[in-house]
């Protein structure tokens, strides 16, 4: 589907109040959207906070996840540009990805059941995402984004005072906090931070991470929904899994990164007739070939430490699966 078509239907569905799923990668180029009824014929199966089109029941044996570590002198290359970059002044915060090959006993389907998160998605022999991270959220004409950013495995000793404390991560977690509420800005009124910085535990098959979100809220104007697909653009991709100034950052991302992303750092929701909810499509499996890729990374600083951020990258490499 084309960019316009997705835009001017996602409107007219909005309008309309007809309940629908969309999906929209991170260069833009594959929108899709589709009526709820149609999502599960259209190789989708959703489950975002409960509203699900997945109710089969499954049985899912232990779960086994190993990885081959990327070639770190090829991440090192690659950080180290973007480091030059930002110390250029190019660029104030940009977030690097690379996929890791895995070996997993477990289908992306499996997956999909097995996991838990807020925001789950299964396109068929494609990809899986099992998100903690909202994007939008809409209900009463009221709109909010909850960027994420700032992570660290919960098992290490005074580990929440060490994330809160941490200024690479305060300062990281500030940009943005400050992005996403300009980005809210150009479609929505009185904007403001309602909460900053909190610190979420997540649940995962090796342990527990901690990582700290902002809740940020606007007014939508009258007659929101006329222009909703147009407006929805407007604030992709993702402040989060971009970076700052947004422009020059998402164009030192395509030309540094081996692959694109795809859907990937896009982003995906539903429509339930009245209200909207949509999550950041991070923590995500590729499936590519019949060999299966995470896809993770983290935010890059000036002052970023390329071996710390390579620890990160790997940190992030999990299931949420007890």
């Amino acid at each position: 589907m084309e960019l316009f078509q997705f835009s001017k239907q996602i409107s007219a569905y909005t309008v309309q109040k007809i309940p629908y799923f969309f999906l929209i990668d991170f260069e833009m180029k594959n929108p899709m959207i589709c009526i709820l009824e149609e999502a599960e014929a259209n190789g989708v199966l959703y489950n975002i906070k409960g509203k699900t089109n997945a109710d089969e029941q499954i049985q899912i044996p232990k779960p086994k996840l190993t990885y081959t570590a990327i070639d770190k002198e090829n991440y090192f290359e690659k950080i180290n540009t973007v480091i030059e970059e930002l110390k250029n002044g190019n660029s104030f915060l940009l977030n690097l990805t690379f996929p890791t090959p895995i070996n997993c006993n477990l289908s992306l389907k499996e997956i999909f059941y097995a996991s838990k998160a807020p925001y789950k998605l299964l396109l068929k022999d494609q990809f899986v995402v099992f998100s903690p991270e909202s994007f939008i959220q809409i209900s009463q004409k009221r709109i909010s984004t909850f960027p994420m950013k700032g992570t660290i495995d919960a098992n290490i000793p005074d580990a929440e005072q060490i994330l809160i404390n941490n200024q690479k991560e305060a300062w990281e977690h500030h940009t943005i906090v400050d992005l996403m509420r300009n980005d809210l800005s150009l479609i929505a009124e009185k904007v403001k931070v309602d909460r900053f910085r909190y610190i979420d535990k997540i649940k995962t098959h090796k342990g527990e991470i901690l990582q700290t979100s902002s809740a940020i809220s606007g007014n939508l104007k009258e007659g929101w929904e006329n222009h909703f697909g147009e407006n929805l653009l407007k604030l992709l991709p993702a402040g989060s899994i971009s970076g700052a100034p947004k422009k020059k950052t998402v164009e030192i991302i395509q030309s540094v990164e081996d692959v694109p992303r795809g859907f990937y750092t896009g982003v995906f929701g539903l429509f339930d007739g009245e209200n909207l909810d949509s999550a950041v499509a991070i923590r995500f499996v590729e499936k590519q070939n019949q060999q299966l890729y995470f896809k993770s990374g983290g935010g890059i600083t000036s002052n970023s430490d390329p071996q710390n951020e390579y620890e990160e990258l790997i940190q992030k490499i999990y299931l949420p699966i007890n």
